[in-house]
């Protein structure tokens, strides 16, 4: 894959920034986060069981999913989209169950770029710098490079 992968998360600033281009039109990109079907083929690490439970990505949609690793320790989400608007841009909540009360908001931007292209771009704010420094510290980033990897995969198949 030879699209970089950008994770920044800003000493004393309580937000993560993460931003990854993929070779795929905007369309499908979206797609594949709007179609339950194709979002549980790419979210979350390599060699994890995915169980979506409830999943609408619209506006006023709730999701929730349970993750299972090799050994079978099950790792529960859920939250709320609060905007959802088709090929351009989501806010939603996100809240790691086995750290409840901690709920981040995340906007996930769908750029079009030349070539058939697009630019993903997460930005999500959490509580306290604790907070958003336990996710990153979470393995977080396994997750996201595994999930982006395997988006990258899905679209090809499209």
């Amino acid at each position: 894959m030879s699209n970089t992968l950008t994770i920044v998360a800003p000493e004393g600033l309580p937000f993560i920034d993460i931003e990854r281009e993929f070779d795929y039109p905007v369309e499908a990109v979206f797609r594949a986060h709007k179609d339950p079907a194709l979002y549980t083929r790419w979210l979350g690490p390599r060699g994890y069981q995915m169980d979506l439970l409830e999943y609408d990505f619209s506006t006023g949609g709730r999701y929730r999913y349970v993750h299972r690793d090799e050994t079978g320790a099950a790792y529960a989400f859920n939250g709320v989209f609060h905007v959802v608007r088709d090929n351009e841009f989501a806010v939603q909540t996100f809240e790691f169950e086995g750290y409840p009360d901690v709920v981040s908001i995340e906007s996930l931007t769908f750029e079009r770029l030349e070539g058939e292209r697009t630019r993903l771009t997460a930005h999500a704010v959490y509580p306290t710098v604790e907070a958003r420094d336990g996710m990153v510290q979470s393995g977080m980033e396994r997750g996201v490079v595994d999930g982006y990897d395997q988006l990258d995969e899905v679209l090809a198949a499209l």
